[in-house]
C-alpha cells in the first residue's frame, strides 16, 4: 500500500464561493492601460493593491492614479502595496508627476478622475503640497472634469488636509477601513478616533465638499460593529459611504475571516440611509474608487445636494 501524500508547502487559498468570483477576461485592455502608464511613470492602486475590478476598469479606460511613487511607509495587514523605508530606499518624489497625471487623465479623456497615494510618513507635510498640485493640474488640463481625492490621515495634520481641500477637488475621501477594535492588528500605524476627526474637519473647512469614506468587512468585525462605525461616520457629517469584502491579496496579508453573504451587505444599506447617508454603496466586490463617477452623481441628486 502506498504512503500517504504530504504535501509540501503552504496549503492552497480557501475557494471562493460563487458570489465572489470574478473572471478576467480584458488582458489586452489591461495590459494597453498599463503600458501606457508605464511610459509615463504612474502608477494606480488598482494595480498595486491587486484589485478584483481591474479588467472591468481598465477595460473602459478608467482607473485611480498613485501619487506620491509606489512604496508606502506604513504596513497595514490587509494591503499589498509594496512598502519601503525613506532610510534604506530613494523614495524622492517626482517632480513630474502631477504634469504626468495630468496628461494621462486628459489622455484617457477622463471625466471624474480619483486620485490617491500612499503614505508617506517621512515628508513633514505628507506629502500634502505635492497632492494639491496634482489636483490643480488635473483641473487645469480637464477644466469640466470632476476630482476626487482619496488621502491618507498625515499623521492628524489638518493644514495638511487642508492643503488637498484649498485646491478644490469635488470629493473628499478618507477610508476608515475598518472597525475601532479591529485597528491595532489591521491599520497599527493609524488611529480610528484620528481618521474620524479627518473628516470631521474636512467638512468643517470645506463644506461644499462631498466627504465620503469606505470600510471592508470579512476581516473579524461583527454586524454590530459596522453599525457603531456607520454612526460614527454619519456623527462626523460624512456624506458617502462604501462597504465591500475584504479578499487576501497574498499570503503574507492577513487572512480573510469570512465571506460575508450579500444580503448582509442590504442590511447596512438600509441602516446607513437611515442614519441619513446621502449614498451607500454595499456589495461583494465594491471598492472606495469603483464606479466612483456614478456613486458622486447617485449622492449628489440626493438630498438637493450641490456638490
Amino acid at each position: 500500500m502506498s504512503p500517504p501524500l504530504v504535501q509540501i508547502g503552504r496549503p492552497p487559498r480557501e475557494r471562493l464561493p460563487g458570489f465572489l468570483r470574478k473572471p478576467a477576461t480584458d488582458f489586452h485592455a489591461v495590459q494597453l492601460l498599463k503600458n501606457d502608464l508605464r511610459r509615463l511613470g504612474l502608477h494606480t492602486v488598482c494595480e498595486s493593491a491587486r484589485c478584483p475590478n481591474i479588467h472591468e476598469c481598465f477595460s473602459q479606460r478608467a482607473a485611480t492614479f498613485m501619487i506620491l511613487g509606489n512604496l508606502c511607509t506604513r504596513g497595514c495587514a490587509f494591503c499589498s502595496v509594496p512598502k519601503g523605508s525613506p532610510a534604506k530606499q530613494d523614495m524622492r518624489l517626482d517632480p513630474d508627476e502631477p504634469a504626468n497625471v495630468a496628461r494621462m487623465a486628459r489622455a484617457m479623456d477622463l471625466r471624474y478622475v480619483v486620485i490617491t497615494s500612499v503614505n508617506r510618513d517621512d515628508l513633514p507635510d505628507g506629502g500634502s503640497a505635492h497632492f494639491a498640485g496634482t489636483v490643480r493640474a488635473v483641473q487645469a488640463a480637464l477644466p469640466e472634469a470632476r476630482v476626487e481625492v482619496l488621502t491618507p490621515d498625515f499623521c492628524g495634520d489638518h493644514d495638511a488636509v487642508a492643503r488637498v481641500l484649498d485646491a478644490g477637488p469635488h470629493v473628499f475621501n478618507h477610508n476608515m477601513e475598518t472597525i475601532a477594535r479591529l485597528y491595532r492588528a489591521v491599520r497599527p500605524q493609524a488611529d480610528y478616533r484620528q481618521s474620524l476627526e479627518v473628516l470631521r474637519f474636512a467638512r468643517r473647512h470645506a463644506p461644499g465638499t462631498l466627504t465620503k469614506s469606505g470600510l471592508m468587512v470579512g476581516l473579524g468585525e461583527t454586524e454590530r460593529e459596522v453599525n457603531k462605525l456607520l454612526e460614527d461616520l454619519r456623527a462626523a457629517d460624512v456624506d458617502v459611504v462604501t462597504i465591500g469584502q475584504y479578499l487576501q491579496p497574498t499570503r503574507r496579508n492577513r487572512p480573510v475571516s469570512e465571506h460575508v453573504p450579500p444580503e448582509r451587505y442590504e442590511r447596512w444599506k438600509q441602516r446607513g440611509l437611515e442614519l441619513g447617508f446621502r449614498m451607500v454603496f454595499a456589495g461583494p466586490f465594491v471598492r472606495s474608487s469603483y464606479m466612483a463617477d456614478l456613486v458622486n452623481e447617485q449622492a449628489r441628486n440626493s438630498c438637493g445636494a450641490g456638490t
